[in-house]
């Protein structure tokens, strides 16, 4: 059995956060033109985007290294606005086991926020954290907020 981690960040953004809910759930193919730094594409494997149990895969740029991730659409919660993804195959199940991220996005009076939680286990202590990767996270959050923010009209 492995050692369970939760790590979590959230993100205060100037889009609307709809932006990101709908971009996840709906176009993430779209997410590579949003930010190409971090994400090289996304394509369907098997159902359709948006919907619990498609089968999605992301490739993408992390640590300078080219890598992807083959997930599962797990569970998607409209009215909370939040998407869970669990990765079946990829890089970071190679080295952790039932790792899942979880995009919630919500309201905190005026400000709009993009919040991102991973659950994963690492099978010993001499296995890092994923703070790397919740770093990631951020920054994807940051290159999508500013590519719309600053889009021309």
């Amino acid at each position: 059995m492995g050692l369970k981690s939760k790590l979590c960040a959230q993100i205060e953004v100037k889009a609307k956060n709809d932006v990101f809910h709908d971009a996840f759930r709906h176009k993430p193919h779209h997410v590579s033109t949003m930010c190409p730094v971090h994400i090289q594409g996304c394509e369907c494997l098997e159902g359709d985007f948006g919907t619990v149990g498609s089968k999605i895969c992301w490739k993408y740029t992390h640590d300078g290294k080219e890598k992807f991730s083959k997930q599962i659409i797990e569970a998607i919660d409209e009215e909370k606005k939040i998407i869970t993804f669990k990765e079946f195959e990829g890089d970071i199940v190679n080295e952790y086991e039932k790792w899942k991220v979880s995009l919630h996005v919500d309201e905190e009076g005026v400000k709009d926020l993009v919040g991102w939680t991973m659950e994963y286990e690492r099978p010993n202590e001499n296995v890092p954290e994923l703070t790397n990767l919740l770093q990631f996270f951020i920054d994807m959050t940051k290159s999508i907020d500013d590519h719309h923010v600053n889009k021309p009209n």
